[in-house]
């Protein structure tokens, strides 16, 4: 009996000792914190500007908790929101020095380091929300943040604090409502100039001082979204509100590359993914805190007014020029890109596309930017007299990043579309030779604004489909020997990048030079990429030459002039084209002002007595706000993508068809026209696809604000 009561104690006593066991393991897993895996531990801090009980600092905690769950601790994330660390500008700055490791600012923050982030800021441009994510979470997006390597920032993703909307004293229904308010912006060129357009006085006030500002009245009004309207309590000193999600306050998510730079890789993608995972959540919860925001603005007694659909009309009117003034800004490859996506989804359906390939991105921007101006200024003019065959024109641009191999997939792309007519190209030899082979596989009719080289037309083939409004280097190579005869230099040298076209004008210049009895005392050629010009200029200057030839594009080209101002080089320059499809003198300006060079061009608004020309400066500068036409950087691009557009709209009206082998027939066929250039009588034949000739030419030079100026008729 004894052993049996015994036995009973001792089992519920081991049943007692259990429970507190499982007791004592539950609370230790619940008050201690978790285990931490073997490795060191990186603590990074994260700052922004908006208080803590918004939709974004809601995603930064949460951030914060799953990198740290998912890293089994050994990467926390701490937060100071608010301005806690100082205003967007100093928390910027601490970014990119490394003091700062996560930052989340609004992209027109950035916008005055890295201009494109304005892309955003765009007024009236998405058709919708949904639109506009597209976009930032798309190719376009991924163009924006690679843009912040620049900085030493490293680009994740875009968060947001909502869709933008005006407030003032006084109702803003349409565009003259603005007329003469004082309007609170933040720092941003293309803010400024949408209130400007709206005829306000745009007045850059920090967000933190904003409510005292228009509570003093300093300002009338200004633009932010819900949350940052009731945050900072601007509903209390504002009358009324324009729910006008005009424009985006997009936050970018950006990582010190310092800081990201020292992570392993893993934690690198854990950052990234678990940034880029949280971004439709931040963006959904911003848009379903704005009911519960906007009945607190009207508590307040706000006067919310939401502008009808001719309403919003007038504000797209008066801001339609904006996107076209800030292209060079925010980048020729990025706005294509979104002009793309939006016309297949938007596009009218009868709509007669002709495609537009050129380097948008990488070395000749400014002549791709010259060629897309052109082509719309056509296009516009052609669509406002009813379009083609009772069609309109539409502009679809690709970027071939200079790479012969990606011009061939856009035209092989362009081919694929049966609403592509023709597609509009240009700049690098080497892409278009490479296109001219595509062409003639498709029948794409291929119209060249841009390119001299010389083997694109030889004499013992039919010129096919490609048909060039350029210069042509069989022409162009005695022309600018024949000016370096005329100013009296008898001992030239030339430096050439070692491609087809370089080769091919070498040829030609040599041939001309010996049939006066010269040559050139010494030839170097260079590919590109090359970096150090110093031993190279050292060998053509001790050749005892009295001027130097050179066949470069713009960057190798910068290099030789900034390295013979650098040597104090008295030798002149004497230059073919490719100098000017990028921004030259902007980059090379101190160095031009020390070194005589002159560079071949086809095409000048300056001095240019042609009424089709001056009409089309004056275009130009109505349309992209140019003050002077000494601004225009690829003066050729324009007029030359301008002409063929004309040329090409009365081939398919002449044809009375968009098949690509009437047009081009048609092209052949042409009566003359007026253009921008010259007068075209005809164009092109059966047998002749070049459409200038060396009266077109001229030798030109920068002047001291870096206006390309004729020099030589």
């Amino acid at each position: 009996m004894f052993p049996k009561k015994i036995a009973a104690i001792g089992g519920v006593f081991l049943l007692v000792l259990l429970g507190l066991v499982v007791w004592w393991v539950q609370n230790r897993a619940s008050t201690e914190p978790p285990e931490v895996a073997n490795g060191p531990i990186y603590t990074l801090r994260l700052g922004h500007n908006i208080p803590i009980d918004s939709a974004l600092h809601q995603a930064a905690l949460r951030l914060a908790t799953l990198v740290a769950e998912r890293s089994q601790q050994q990467v926390r994330i701490e937060i100071f929101p608010a301005q806690q660390l100082g205003t967007d500008d100093k928390m910027l700055e601490m970014a990119r020095t490394g003091e700062l490791d996560i930052v989340l600012t609004p992209t027109a923050k950035v916008s005055s380091s890295v201009p494109a982030m304005q892309y955003a800021d765009l007024p009236f441009y998405f058709p919708s929300r949904e639109d506009l994510y597209d976009m930032l979470d798309g190719e376009p997006g991924q163009m924006l943040l690679q843009r912040l390597q620049s900085i030493d920032l490293v680009g994740v993703t875009f968060w947001e604090n909502g869709f933008k909307h005006f407030t003032a004293n006084k109702p803003l229904h349409v565009p003259t409502d603005f007329q003469g308010l004082n309007i609170r912006t933040m720092k941003s060129r293309l803010l400024m100039e949408q209130f400007k357009n709206l005829g306000a006085n745009p007045i850059q006030i920090d967000f933190h001082a904003t409510r005292q500002a228009l509570a003093d009245k300093v300002v009338d009004g200004q633009e932010n979204p819900l949350v940052a309207i009731v945050s900072m309590g601007l509903h209390e000193v504002q009358k009324h509100l324009t729910l006008s999600s005009h424009g985006y306050m997009g936050y970018v998510f950006m990582v010190s590359a310092r800081t990201f730079n020292n992570l392993p890789p893993q934690w690198q993608q854990l950052l990234v993914d678990t940034a880029k995972e949280l971004t439709p959540w931040e963006w959904q919860e911003t848009h379903r805190r704005e009911a519960a925001l906007l009945e607190t603005i009207r508590r307040a007694g706000v006067t919310v007014h939401e502008p009808s659909h001719a309403e919003r009309e007038k504000f797209k009117a008066v801001m339609a020029n904006i996107p076209a003034l800030f292209e060079e800004v925010i980048g020729s490859d990025i706005m294509s890109r979104t002009e793309e996506i939006l016309d297949r989804k938007y596009g009218p359906a009868q709509r007669i596309v002709v495609g537009l390939d050129a380097d948008l991105s990488q070395y000749a921007t400014m002549a791709a930017l010259g060629f897309r101006r052109g082509a719309h200024l056509a296009i516009e003019e052609i669509n406002a007299t009813g379009g083609v065959l009772g069609r309109p024109l539409q502009l679809v641009a690709r970027d071939n990043k200079g790479v012969p191999s990606l011009g061939v997939s856009n035209i092989n792309a362009f081919a694929s579309r049966s609403d592509v007519v023709a597609v509009l190209g240009g700049v690098q030899s080497a892409v278009v030779m490479a296109q001219k082979e595509a062409v003639a596989t498709t029948g794409l009719p291929f119209l060249v604004a841009w390119a001299s080289v010389g083997d694109l037309f030889t004499p013992d083939q039919a010129p096919g489909p490609v048909f060039r409004l350029s210069a042509d280097d069989r022409l162009a190579a005695p022309f600018i020997i024949n000016h370096l005869l005329q100013q009296g230099y008898r001992r030239p040298v030339i430096l050439l990048e070692n491609t087809v076209w370089g080769r091919v004008n070498l040829e030609r210049m040599q041939e001309h030079l010996k049939r006066a009895g010269h040559d050139f005392l010494q030839v170097e050629s260079f590919n590109r990429g090359q970096a150090d010009f110093n031993d190279t200029l050292r060998r053509l200057e001790r050749s005892g030459a009295d001027v130097l030839v050179m066949v470069a594009t713009g960057i190798e080209g910068g290099l030789v002039v900034r390295t013979l101002a650098e040597h104090a080089s008295a030798l002149p320059v004497i230059s073919h084209w490719g100098i000017s499809s990028g921004n030259f003198w902007a980059t090379n300006r101190d160095a031009l002002a020390k070194v005589n060079m002159r560079f071949f061009q086809t095409f000048t608004f300056l001095g240019n007595s042609r009424l089709q020309s001056q009409q089309l400066a004056q275009k130009y500068q109505q349309r992209y706000g140019v003050a002077s036409l000494r601004e225009v950087t690829a003066p050729q691009a324009v007029a030359q993508a301008y002409d063929l557009v004309h040329l090409l709209a009365r081939a398919i009206a002449q044809a009375g068809s968009t098949d690509r082998a009437a047009v081009r027939q048609a092209l052949e066929r042409l009566p003359p026209m007026e253009g921008a250039v010259r007068r075209y009588a005809p164009a092109f034949t059966a047998t002749r696809h070049d459409a200038l000739g060396s009266e077109n030419y001229h030798m030109v030079r920068f002047a001291a604000d870096g206006a390309i100026v004729v020099v030589s008729p």
